[in-house]
């Protein structure tokens, strides 16, 4: 694919070109080790590097233009470059430009919150397929166009990688894309150059702060996608989370509601819930799920609405969300062959921690003992372990902390981190096993006909990461060991 420079500035505003515009681009990149005869390199102002460095290395290596923010001490005579004041939004401009604007091809929704985007965002796409239409799925789990399959590396991938994605989506003639939109991507401006048709906000507690430093940094994160949504677009939004009508105060887009607690545009009422699904009343139409929990209730209350949104037939929706099936270390039920349940999910933050174990305790009725397995990832916001220990420890009848993924931190730091948050109260049912198989190991021999394990934390990961090193561990994999091997 080759194209002219100047046809991928055309919604970049230069501050200044040296060299010609009319010169021909083989390929768009913003790594120097992927930089080719005929490139265009954008060197962008990274977290830990800053890609200006690299011009002279790069034009060397055959590029043919450099967008950068200033000019560097001397220029390649055969190059062009194009300086603007900000090479992270130019670049989602040029790789919009580059994969020939593949957002203006397809109704792309972008869901952005704390807990449940990839939920969301996943189920919005199995709804799609079941009613016929081939979508795209971006997401923390995975990334798929139609059918085929990639691993996902972040939440929300690079601006190229994203363009990318979503210009196979259209090629192979998906209708529909839906994306889980991280805080991250929108302070670094890799939507930039997007053209969504409805974005969703699910809820909002602490998270991220090592990387936003404060909730209203946080908050603004979140709020600047509903910003730049289009008049074109819908917004759709949680009116029970306190910041929810907060999102949409600047938008330009429709604004709708869904609530479990009050009159909304979308309104769900939990009939009954059970460990293996819940009776929902939607809009006043009962629907037997396979889903537990309120969380799972908004959740689908929301892909509900998206769907209304959309356009589609309100019978069918509700038949084709019947048969919705949880996603992947989401509130996963696995079943022991001694008569207990264990919950694998992926609830890293102290709000989603507690929805899952007031759903279980909703279920259980007393009936049965919750034995919880939790730890905190290292290199992440440290404020919330003693926060998830105490969470953790006030609504379990047996709490074991143990390891996630400790990155480069010590696991032994991060478990006293998370053990000073517990109470005298909590301590005596709670133990520190740092070895997270063993820990899981502990807790199905602990459990007894009735009782329901809760392993969280890692829910889908098939790693752990251990001093910057990912060794295999899947805690689905480790459940099921236990259950033949106890």
């Amino acid at each position: 694919m080759n194209k002219k420079l100047t046809d991928l500035l055309n919604n970049v505003k230069p501050l200044q070109v040296v060299g010609s515009l009319d010169t021909m681009i083989t390929d768009v990149v913003c790594d120097s080790r992927q930089v080719s005869n005929g490139a265009l390199f954008v060197a962008v102002r990274g977290v830990a590097v800053d890609a200006h460095r690299f011009i002279p290395q790069v034009t060397q290596a055959g590029a043919a233009a450099v967008l950068c923010e200033e000019l560097p001490e001397q220029l390649a005579p055969s190059v062009t470059y194009v300086v603007v004041e900000n090479s992270t939004i130019a670049l989602g401009q040029v790789a919009n430009e580059w994969y020939d604007r593949p957002s203006e091809h397809l109704k792309l929704v972008g869901v952005t919150g704390t807990n449940g985007k990839t939920t969301t965002a996943t189920l919005l796409y199995e709804l799609v397929q079941q009613l016929g239409y081939k979508a795209g799925l971006l997401s923390t789990v995975e990334n798929r166009v139609d059918r085929k399959v990639y691993p996902a590396k972040q939440t929300t991938p690079d601006h190229l990688t994203l363009n990318r994605l979503l210009h196979e989506m259209v090629e192979a003639g998906c209708d529909y894309a839906f994306m889980e939109v991280s805080s991250h991507s929108c302070v670094q401006h890799r939507i930039e150059g997007l053209k969504f048709a409805g974005g969703i906000f699910t809820n909002l507690t602490r998270d991220h702060l090592d990387f936003h430093k404060t909730v209203d940094n946080y908050i603004a994160a979140k709020k600047s996608f509903f910003d730049n949504l289009p008049a074109s677009a819908f917004a759709l939004v949680n009116v029970d989370d306190k910041v929810g009508m907060v999102m949409v105060q600047n938008t330009r887009a429709k604004v709708c509601t869904y609530s479990l607690r009050t009159v909304a545009d979308y309104s769900c009422r939990v009939i009954e819930d059970r460990l293996d699904g819940t009776t929902l009343s939607l809009n006043g139409h009962q629907l037997e799920v396979l889903f537990t929990g309120r969380f799972n209730a908004y959740n689908l209350t929301c892909v509900y609405g998206a769907a209304m949104q959309l356009g589609f037939d309100m019978q069918e929706v509700l038949v084709a969300m019947s048969k919705l099936t949880p996603v992947a270390g989401r509130f996963q039920t696995l079943r022991s062959p001694r008569g207990f349940i264990a919950v694998v999910d992926y609830a890293h933050t102290p709000d989603a921690l507690v929805n899952v174990l007031e759903a279980i305790k909703e279920v259980l009725r007393s009936r049965g003992r919750i034995i919880t397995v939790c730890g905190c990832g290292g290199d992440r916001d440290a404020g919330k372990r003693p926060i998830m220990a105490h969470e953790a420890a006030s609504r379990s009848d047996q709490v074991i902390l143990t390891s996630d993924n400790p990155r480069t931190e010590d696991p032994e730091m991060i478990l006293r981190d998370m053990e000073a948050g517990l109470t005298d109260a909590d301590r005596p049912h709670v133990i520190t096993i740092t070895d997270r198989r063993q820990a899981i190991r502990t807790a199905c021999q602990l459990a007894q006909p009735g009782d329901v394990v809760l392993v969280a934390g890692k829910g889908h990961e098939d790693y752990q990461e251990i001093n910057g090193v990912k060794h295999h561990f899947d805690d689905r994999e480790v459940v099921r060991e236990c259950f033949e091997t106890l």
